[in-house]
């Protein structure tokens, strides 16, 4: 059996062992959602790949001895164009969205992080570490309100995307371009106008640039260093190298993550998903065609994270179909004593798709004690099971009722009633399915019980 997890380094571009900086006290950053629209499949690959990361590093040292950090970001140039477009103040939508993105992750069942930091709350650390790198002499202000980081005093700008300065320049959107000394030197603190939100500065009332927030709220939160950085691999550049940047430069330090792991990109039916194409798929559309959590959370992890995902409804179902037969097998007990098959393949660059693959030979041996163990781990709970997780018959009377009321609802025709209780329950962890004349429901694998007995 093997004893130490190996994970592949961005940085590096080789697998490493990992070796945490504190064996008491591991931290890991995951660049989470910009907050102006419903959380498509794309954006929810990131989440359950370091969600099962987050699981496997609280498996090997500990539930107390692991910080899992990831970020909204609700300062944002598609933020303050939404609420431009609609005539609803940034606020409202920040928080609907939030609302909305909470609901969809705790329904596929991922772990929340133990801190979730809103840039709008860092703004003041944004300052500090601006002010920092302008006195340090990397970066300069302009006479017209902003402040840029200067890349060429940077001498391994570039590194993480493994490409110098000149080939970093093909293909890349230049912004600001004759306030720059260098086309590449990127934004910290821009002027806002009077439409935009805007803080006071030394460099007068404006807003932070994107890629200094996570800088800022990561070190706030974990420190100058610490043990893994994540995100989807369209972050490589310019936003991880940006942060690497100004983070390393600001704090005198080496490094800044000692393990950068990236996940590849999501199509759909071979597609690059696209509003234009028609084929842009939200969780919440996956929710209302009656897709189980867990045949999402199968499907989406039958590929390995580095790989490209390309997204076939097909295989959704045969997920489905795997878990229902699983299930007539398998035992209740919820536990996650990971069997030595299962374990080996994640601590090899958390390789799903064999452990997925251990977990189908586990059936075929007829090893079902030790399938529920990976299955709960995993959070695979298939599709109608009602006896996973604890609610008393209290709390089912009470589900039911408030069925009752939503179907009273919505024949009155008071649509926004029913849609909120619907809304509640999925919130608290109860899915509800309308078919025909009848209405059932079930729990999903993140069951809030306290936010249930508060309905």
């Amino acid at each position: 059996m093997k004893t130490s997890l190996f994970l592949y380094n961005s940085f590096s571009r080789i697998k490493e062992v990992f070796k945490p900086l504190d064996k008491k006290n591991i931290r890991m950053y995951v660049c989470g959602p910009t907050v102006y629209d419903r959380a498509h499949i794309g954006n929810a690959r990131p989440v359950l790949v370091f969600d099962i990361l987050f699981r496997l590093l609280r498996y090997l040292y500990g539930e107390d001895n692991v910080t899992y950090v990831r970020n909204i970001t609700d300062i944002d140039d598609k933020i303050n164009a939404k609420a431009l477009q609609s005539g609803v103040n940034i606020e409202s939508i920040t928080e609907e969205t939030i609302e909305w993105f909470h609901k969809d992750m705790d329904f596929l069942g991922a772990l929340r992080p133990n801190y979730e930091p809103r840039a709008t709350a860092y703004v003041s650390q944004m300052i500090e570490m601006i002010t920092k790198l302008t006195s340090l002499s990397f970066a300069y202000p302009t006479e017209d309100g902003h402040v840029f980081f200067e890349v060429e005093r940077f001498a391994d700008y570039g590194r993480l995307s493994n490409k110098k300065l000149g080939e970093l320049n093909e293909g890349v959107r230049i912004e600001n371009e004759d306030s720059k000394r260098n086309p590449l030197d990127f934004v910290l603190w821009k002027p806002s106008t009077n439409e935009e939100p805007g803080w006071d500065s030394p460099w007068g009332k404006g807003r932070p640039g994107w890629h200094i927030e996570c800088s800022a709220m990561a070190k706030d939160i974990l420190g100058e260093q610490f043990d893994i950085h994540g995100g989807g691999i369209d972050l490589i550049f310019p936003h991880h190298e940006n942060e690497i940047a100004q983070s390393t430069c600001s704090n005198d330090m080496k490094k800044f993550a000692n393990f950068w792991l990236h996940n590849g990109f999501l199509k759909i039916e071979g597609e690059k998903m696209s509003k234009s194409l028609n084929n842009f798929l939200t969780v919440f559309d996956l929710i209302k065609r009656d897709f189980s959590a867990s045949a999402i959370r199968y499907n989406m992890l039958s590929t390995h994270y580095r790989q490209p995902l390309d997204w076939k409804f097909e295989r959704l179902a045969e997920a489905e179909k795997t878990l229902i037969k699983w299930n007539n097998k398998k035992e209740s007990r919820n536990e996650v004593d990971l069997p030595k098959q299962v374990l080996n393949a994640l601590l090899d660059d958390i390789n799903t798709p064999l452990s997925i693959y251990e977990m189908h030979q586990l059936y075929k041996n007829e090893k079902f004690a030790d399938l529920n163990k990976a299955c709960a781990f995993f959070g695979f709970v298939p599709k109608g099971r009602k006896d996973h997780l604890p609610i008393s018959p209290e709390l089912s009377k009470k589900v039911n009722n408030l069925i009752k009321d939503r179907n009273n609802a919505r024949l009155s025709k008071n649509f926004l009633l029913a849609d909120k209780i619907r809304e509640d329950l999925l919130g608290a962890g109860i899915i509800i399915k309308d078919s025909g004349q009848e209405t059932t429901w079930e729990l999903s694998t993140n069951l809030e019980i306290k936010k249930l007995k508060e309905l």
